[in-house]
């Protein structure tokens, strides 16, 4: 009965919001792409014979996609016997995914329509569907369980924001969540909230995100690299107003560090026209990164503004930045992740609003290794550790302290996954 009213409201919404997803498919790319897989339609790839059982891996976006990459190279090493194919929800993820894992086992997620699941179903027969933080969807789970394939869920965690509305619902979710195999959640607080609301197996593993690594130096680490004599602020992640205030917070910042160059990464590729606009009528000498030759960067001198137009380089660019700032943070949109500057000892400033993010940061800040600041502090915040590179240096060793005593989850989850898969695979599933 639950599931039947979920889809009678699901059809209701798709209905009533039918024009503006027309309009917006019309107008977006990101809305357009990959949308025949997304009702159902499976790539050719995934339909070639294979002789090794599937699992699912699915990762919503960008930061999901980073989470998981050890995981799954953990899962490619130790389970030779299985394939695993990843699936993502945004336009960015994808990209990010088939970079590093291969286009050839990477797709996009069916929408939870029970046609579109149920294709995948058909076609993938996983063994085993391993979900990234919290991606509840009441068709895709209950498919599964229908089909008795145990479903994982890896650095599962509630935000404070989400908290009250699955609250609120816990009589919907717990007939869909004590099915659920296997839970791993990301602390203590978020283990709580998940059992509250239905999870019947939950241990906590610890977040992925501190197992992050730069997969590799990226080409833009490398062309800022040969720019000698600078220092690098690298702002990644922005959002709609960050950038504003971070070009009003640069004569002071440049007053203080003449040697100072900026590199602007906007968390949306949307975006990157905007903010580009808005560098043009700064008054700042600046340069978008995919208009670099392969082989220089171009002029870079001091005060200059870098935007890095790409994905999946900012991880690596952290590397050379004498502060970092991570945005998300000055705009109530719960902030992004601190770890990529962290694991290379960066000190790290970002805004009050950390709730993605609040285990992470909240160790970060007991541990003295990031600094919070509202709007109207960034500057002085920023100017502190400029003025101060013995204490800037002193606070980037503790972030790395901090990333490297957390590591280890991917390990625990690999282990609590292949014992699953092993208990599992005795098991019949009806077809």
């Amino acid at each position: 009965m639950i599931l039947f009213l979920y889809n009678l409201a699901l059809l209701v919404v798709l209905v009533a919001g039918a024009p503006w997803w027309l309009w917006r498919m019309a107008t977006t790319q990101k809305y357009r792409q990959g949308l025949s897989q997304r009702l159902g339609r499976v790539p050719a790839p995934l339909l070639a014979p294979r002789d090794r059982p599937l699992i699912w891996v699915h990762a919503v976006s960008v930061g999901e996609v980073l989470a998981v990459t050890r995981l799954v190279q953990t899962l490619d090493a130790g389970l030779p016997h299985h394939a695993l194919v990843v699936s993502t929800t945004t336009l960015t993820g994808q990209a990010l995914a088939r970079q590093r894992f291969g286009a050839d086992r990477v797709f996009y997620c069916p929408l939870d329509l029970p046609w579109a699941v149920r294709a995948y179903l058909r076609a993938l027969q996983p063994r085993m569907l391993i979900l990234a933080e919290t991606e509840f969807w009441p068709n895709l789970l209950s498919a599964c369980f229908r089909r008795a394939i145990p479903v994982a869920v890896v650095n599962a965690r509630i935000s404070d924001r989400s908290w009250p509305r699955y609250r609120s619902l816990r009589s919907f979710w717990k007939p869909l969540l004590s099915r659920l195999s296997l839970v791993q959640a990301q602390s203590a607080v978020d283990a709580d909230r998940l059992a509250a609301i239905g999870c019947a197996r939950v241990s906590v593993a610890g977040n992925l995100k501190f197992d992050v690594r730069a997969a590799r130096q990226a080409e833009a680490t490398r062309l800022l690299s040969q720019c000698a004599g600078l220092r690098w602020l690298v702002a990644g992640s922005t959002l709609d107003g960050e950038e504003a205030a971070l070009l009003a917070a640069w004569p002071q910042l440049l007053a203080v560090d003449p040697r100072l160059a900026l590199v602007l990464a906007p968390r949306h590729p949307e975006r990157f026209a905007a903010v580009a606009a808005l560098l043009q009528t700064s008054g700042f000498s600046w340069t978008r990164r995919s208009h670099w030759s392969a082989s220089s960067p171009g002029p870079i001198g001091p005060g200059h503004i870098v935007l890095l137009d790409t994905i999946g380089e900012l991880a690596s660019v952290y590397s050379l930045a004498a502060v970092a700032f991570v945005g998300g943070s000055l705009v109530p949109a719960g902030g992004h992740n601190p770890l990529e500057p962290a694991q290379f000892g960066v000190p790290i400033v970002m805004g009050p609003h950390t709730a993605n993010f609040r285990a992470i940061v909240d160790d970060l800040l007991a541990h003295r290794a990031l600094r919070t600041a509202a709007a109207g502090q960034l500057a002085p915040s920023l100017i502190a550790l400029l003025r101060d590179p013995a204490a800037a240096a002193a606070m980037g060793a503790r972030a790395r302290e901090v990333f490297e005593r957390q590591a280890g989850a991917t390990d625990r989850c690999a282990a609590a996954i292949c014992a699953l898969l092993a208990v599992a695979s005795g098991q019949e599933r009806p077809q």
